[in-house]
């Protein structure tokens, strides 16, 4: 296997194509949009993954996404401050070092806490895996799930203006 390019951005460091590389994470262009924090995802445009790989900064408040359940299995380990997880219509505080399992079928969204939190993120992408958007009534409090049940992605986030800034790496401090 052949080493993929680093391209160098005005935000910082993309992979292209195929291939393995190394990248430090204060050196990685990363993504924002209002609401759902930033986040660096380690893969190349275009360039389909068994894994799902990521770092993610959450604000005070601001969530993962919308209230959903997948059919492969994700994981989610704070790396530093604290967030509230809302797990199968129930809220658990994580702090650092706290993982969260979530096998196929568990219904979940992760909400910055008071002070925001680091959160390194994982799960497998299985060819034909589904995602699908629950109204539950303790991630409506946090402003993290959708009015209707849908699959489709660009209905759960209808409402909000998704677009994708890539920034500088906010995360670690220098």
């Amino acid at each position: 296997m052949r080493e993929a390019e680093l391209r160098k951005t005005e935000t910082g460091l993309v992979p292209e194509g195929k291939g393995w590389f190394v990248v430090n994470v204060r050196d990685a262009s990363w993504l924002t949009t209002e609401g759902a924090g930033t986040w660096l995802t380690f893969e190349a445009e275009g360039v389909p993954q068994q894994v799902g790989v990521g770092v993610h900064m959450l604000p005070p408040g601001e969530s993962t996404g919308r209230y959903h359940v997948e059919s492969d299995q994700e994981g989610f380990f704070v790396l530093s401050g604290e967030c509230l997880l809302v797990v199968e219509g129930e809220e658990r505080r994580m702090q650092q070092w706290d993982y969260f399992h979530s096998p196929p079928g568990t219904a979940h969204i992760l909400i910055g806490g008071e002070g925001g939190c680091t959160l390194f993120m994982f799960g497998a992408r299985t060819p034909g895996g589904l995602t699908d958007y629950l109204p539950d009534p303790v991630a409506a409090k946090h402003g993290a799930s959708v009015k209707e049940r849908t699959d489709d992605s660009r209905d759960a986030y209808a409402d909000l203006d998704w677009t994708f800034t890539p920034v500088k790496a906010p995360w670690p401090g220098t």
